[in-house]
């Protein structure tokens, strides 16, 4: 097989890049015309300084030095300011462009399918959306403007010294192929070592976004030992990564300035040797020549160096245009706008997985008429939750039609879909906000006087003014300062304050204590009152209540009716776990 020519610069990924310069079309044009002005600015010092010398200092005019000192002084303050202007716009173009990227990446991630996050670490995650971005950032502030000012910088010189002295200009080009080949080995290397190096910047924060996420699970089984071995592994890959770049660096840049001495050097022989015997060369000539060298040479220098930044960004916008490439959305073709849903909800021959070749639904059917309450209920790993996340479209069914009021979720919106269908999750998830907040989730129509309503409906205001801050109390990251009991009151809040048309709840009652059990309980009795509520079912009285019982055993709905229906099959799958789980909570 043919390996395919690796490129040390993706014009097609650039090209892309470019693209979002657009709307800052009139900087990005600035900026080239202050390149250009840099550029014939920088090299004007030395040419004015030949004209100081030779027609003034060693020449018959010593009465114009004046003069060339004020233009100098005059180039000088031009020069500096076009240098100001310059690097903050080239920083300012950078920014705003890599925020535009940044906000369409994560509106991209955010209608992603839940399939993709369950198979992506979130800390790879950030690092696309928080360091690659400003990686991506630097190839206009640090990168591509300089490199081309530096180029152009070059050319202006070369240009004058040709102009000046060809024979002194053809020393110095004598060293210039030895250079660029150097420069171009030197490129090649940097970007593999650039890519190692971020790949292990990926590793190391998803490593240590998920360990600080699971601190108290490596605390609960001693692993701080283990982890920490694990992460002196990780960090030494990413060490030998950077080591990698620093001794490229080691090398080509003493090299560079080796180059440029000798260069000097040579001039300045050969040169000397004419101003003393021949006089083919003035003093003013040998003079600039000297400072051209420098000029010509450091560009070569910094251009590999910025060159270094711009393979950064490279390697980071192949990187963040990947996951904008990724076409893990759920499919939103449907044109049928849900509003006030009767709640009829019906699922015919589901088949769903996860995973190719391991079903997870197995030609699941049943209905649930407008203002039923079914309960599910079944082993760990019988498919209950699965008929929530397909409900709500997180994932796509294999085969099957679910609808609701008689209509395809297919072809409903997801967003109005959605907006119909409020749930209450097992595992609690609060954002670091207010109470307020994380129950309304800045919906713009949902107003403090509505939460404090919907509380006092379901029982909980009580418990939220017994909070400092009642409303405005601060729960932190994921909730922590709330119980999970308290946590749970919070979620059901949330789903009630929707008014939604249909209710899901996956009870968590299991580890919360009485107190916030019968709050709970009653929440659960005032929401589910008059809408279609899926209930998965781990409390006794839930199913009790409940207009139909669906019991689940390896993907497949095994038997179905009201409990007191189920309870009288002999040696029926729900008898048999209401007599060993449900029984003893009865009798308890």
């Amino acid at each position: 097989m043919t390996k395919k020519k690796e490129h040390i610069f993706d014009v097609k990924l650039f090209r892309r890049l470019f693209q979002y310069i657009k709307p800052y079309k009139a900087v990005f044009f600035g900026l080239l015309v202050l390149v250009i002005l840099l550029a014939i600015f920088g090299a004007a010092t030395p040419k004015l300084t030949q004209f100081a010398i030779d027609d003034s200092i060693a020449g018959v005019n010593p009465d114009k030095f004046l003069f060339y000192i004020i233009i100098m002084l005059g180039v000088l303050i031009f020069q500096t300011l076009f240098q100001l202007s310059f690097i903050y716009y080239a920083a300012w173009l950078g920014q705003n462009l890599v925020m535009d990227v940044r906000v369409k990446l994560f509106n991209h991630l955010l209608r992603f399918k839940m399939k993709y996050f369950d198979n992506s670490s979130v800390g790879v995650i950030i690092t696309r959306a928080v360091t690659d971005m400003e990686r991506i950032a630097d190839i206009f502030g640090q990168g591509l403007f300089m490199i081309f000012r530096d180029l152009l910088t070059m050319f202006v010189v070369i240009g004058f010294m040709v102009y000046t002295n060809l024979k002194l200009s053809l020393i110095v080009f004598v060293m210039l192929p030895l250079l660029l080949y150097a420069t171009r080995i030197f490129q090649k290397y940097m970007k593999k070592a650039f890519e190692e190096v971020r790949n292990e910047v990926s590793n190391l924060n998803s490593f240590v976004q998920e360990r600080l996420t699971g601190m108290k699970i490596l605390q609960l089984f001693t692993r701080e030992t283990t982890e920490y071995n694990r992460f002196k592994a990780i960090n030494e890959r990413h060490k030998k990564g950077w080591l990698k770049t620093v001794w490229y660096n080691s090398i080509f840049f003493p090299l560079a300035d080796l180059s440029s001495s000798i260069t000097i050097g040579l001039v300045a022989w050969y040169g000397g040797l004419n101003v003393v015997l021949e006089g083919s060369v003035t003093k003013g000539t040998l003079v600039a020549f000297i400072m051209f060298i420098p000029m010509l040479f450091r560009p070569l220098r910094q251009i590999a160096d910025k060159f270094n930044t711009l393979q950064m960004g490279m390697v980071a916008a192949n990187r963040v245009f990947k996951v904008l490439d990724t076409t893990s959305q759920i499919d939103d073709a449907g044109t049928h706008i849900a509003e006030n849903l009767k709640g009829d909800i019906s699922f015919k021959n589901v088949y769903f997985n996860y995973v190719e070749d391991e079903t997870v639904l197995k030609g699941i059917s049943f209905n649930v008429k407008a203002g039923e309450t079914v309960a599910i209920v079944g082993a760990t790993g019988a498919g209950k939750s699965t008929i929530i996340n397909l409900l709500n479209r997180f994932y796509e069914i294999k085969d099957g039609v679910i609808a609701v009021d008689g209509i395809d979720i297919k072809e409903v919106t997801l967003e109005s879909l959605r907006t119909q269908i409020a749930v209450v999750l097992q595992d609690v998830f609060l954002f670091a906000d207010t109470i307020l907040n994380n129950i309304t989730l800045s919906h713009p129509e949902i107003t403090e006087a509505d939460v404090v309503q919907a509380a006092k409906d379901i029982g909980i205001h009580d418990f939220i003014m017994s909070l400092p801050k009642g409303y405005h109390y601060n729960v932190k990251e994921r909730g922590v300062m709330l119980s999970s009991g308290q946590r749970q009151l919070i979620s059901f809040l949330r789903a009630y304050v929707t008014n939604p048309s249909i209710l899901v709840l996956d009870e968590a009652t299991s580890s919360v204590d009485s107190y916030s059990e019968q709050l709970i309980q009653n929440a659960t009795d005032k929401i589910t009152k008059g809408r279609t509520s899926i209930v998965i079912a781990h409390r006794l009285a839930t199913i009790k209540k409940a207009d139909k019982i669906l019991v689940m055993d390896a993907g497949e709905i095994v038997e179905q009716g009201t409990h007191d229906e189920l309870l009288k099959k002999e040696n029926g799958y729900y008898r048999n776990l209401y007599e060993v789980q449900f029984l003893k909570e009865e009798v308890a």
